[in-house]
């Protein structure tokens, strides 16, 4: 077994901004929360499942905002998701029926059949509709690490000309998290990674011990941090800080060759509520009758051309399957130099918008649980950690003073 010489901490920030109309039926802004559960949170936590069943030891860490988790929380939402999924359902068998003249069509109009009433039987018996609960689970027995987030996702560089709403964004982000999770949180991904040094003092105050910012908010630290963006830093008022690594961003982010634009991969685009008949779809797109996306996606993205080739759920699984083999030798190579000239392991901090994973790049949630399971199975010289674990195993860190920071100013 190769020595570990250093970690890789994945961080997914999870967040929607609060949308809950009980004066209708059919809001739709609502719909980023339903698409959001069918095609991120419950593809995530089948994922954990897997891996926790298999005796895959990993970590992972999730911010979820206090707008996100009130409305996981809302029953309302919660049966509007379950009628949500019901349509889907139906339109699922109709597209069967539809599509009967096409083998390959078919094959699919089964594939989000059997995916959607999947979903269904998740959240309702499964889960009983509380995600909340089943995400706190998997903290509870240690493989993934919570953290929160302000508390209407305000961003701090601009909130901090009126210090007190930055104090209350804190303390309410805080207060939230202790409210679900019974617990305080040690961490916190500043909104849109804004960072301020006038909120040192107010997340000392609540208990936060770290925070997520991006990586000009550790390379133009002062002084100058002696390992980039590779060991997290600790301000004056004693706050520590992780920045995001650009190389292993860049191979997941970038839309000129991010994994996410692999030609097997499915099509956002191309989706049956724009292209379907319009009397045949009017039932299951906007009630005023716009069209929408459904959910229901036939094509892959083929190539940069307008003809596109119909979607092979295996042929994606192919490509996630490579593309999480060259994640981990890329991870192994940049941890073999960094670890030579580091007197400490290097820690690589991957940061991301959770909805990635699943909503935007379909096949997102597949790759890390491969990519989970290759960390822990193959003879790598990493392993998976949280921020909070880096930091009570290596407690000895630079003191420095993060540069006010913005997530995706010039990101790549």
């Amino acid at each position: 077994m190769q020595e570990k010489k250093g970690y890789v901490s994945f961080v997914l920030h999870a967040h929607l901004p609060f949308i809950h109309h009980p004066e209708s039926d059919d809001y739709l802004e609502e719909s980023w929360l339903y698409e959001a559960i069918s095609e991120t949170y419950l593809p995530l936590l089948t994922n954990f499942q897997k891996l926790v069943e298999e005796g895959v030891n990993f970590r992972i860490t999730m911010s979820m905002t206090p707008p996100l988790l009130s409305m996981l929380d809302n029953k309302l939402l919660q049966r509007k998701y379950i009628k949500y999924l019901k349509q889907l359902i139906e339109l699922s068998k109709k597209e069967i029926k539809r599509t009967a003249h096409d083998e390959r069509l078919n094959q699919l109009s089964h594939y989000y059949f059997e995916r959607y009433s999947n979903d269904f039987h998740l959240f309702k018996e499964v889960y009983h509709c509380n995600l909340i609960e089943a995400f706190k689970h998997f903290q509870d027995i240690g493989v993934l690490e919570i953290i929160t987030c302000g508390a209407t996702h305000g961003y701090f560089p601009i909130l901090y000309v009126n210090e007190k709403t930055v104090k209350a964004q804190i303390a309410v982000g805080v207060q939230t998290y202790e409210r679900y999770f019974g617990r305080k949180p040690r961490g916190i991904w500043l909104p849109e990674c804004g960072y301020v040094p006038e909120a040192d003092k107010y997340l000392k105050e609540f208990g936060i011990e770290y925070i997520i910012t991006e990586s000009h908010g550790i390379l133009y630290a002062n002084p100058t941090p002696i390992y980039g963006t590779f060991a997290p830093i600790v301000s004056p008022e004693g706050v520590v800080a992780f920045g995001r690594d650009m190389e292993s961003s860049r191979q997941v982010w970038s839309s000129i060759n991010g994994y996410p634009g692999d030609y097997n991969y499915r099509e956002f685009y191309r989706d049956i509520g724009y292209e379907a008949d319009y009397d045949y779809i009017k039932p299951y797109i906007a009630h005023n009758g716009v069209r929408v996306h459904t959910g229901i996606k036939y094509y892959r993205i083929t190539g940069d051309s307008d003809f596109k080739d119909y979607y092979n759920p295996q042929w994606a699984m192919d490509s996630a399957e490579k593309q999480a083999g060259h994640f981990l030798d890329s991870r192994t190579s940049q941890i073999n130099h960094l670890s030579q000239c580091m007197e400490t392991p290097p820690i690589i901090l991957c940061p991301y918008d959770a909805e990635l994973y699943g909503h935007w790049w379909y096949e997102g949630p597949y790759w890390l649980y491969i990519l989970f399971k290759k960390i822990y199975y193959d003879d790598c010289n990493f392993e998976l950690t949280t921020p909070s674990e880096y930091i009570d195993k290596y407690p000895n860190i630079q003191v420095s003073s993060p540069c006010r920071s913005s997530w995706g100013a010039n990101r790549l």
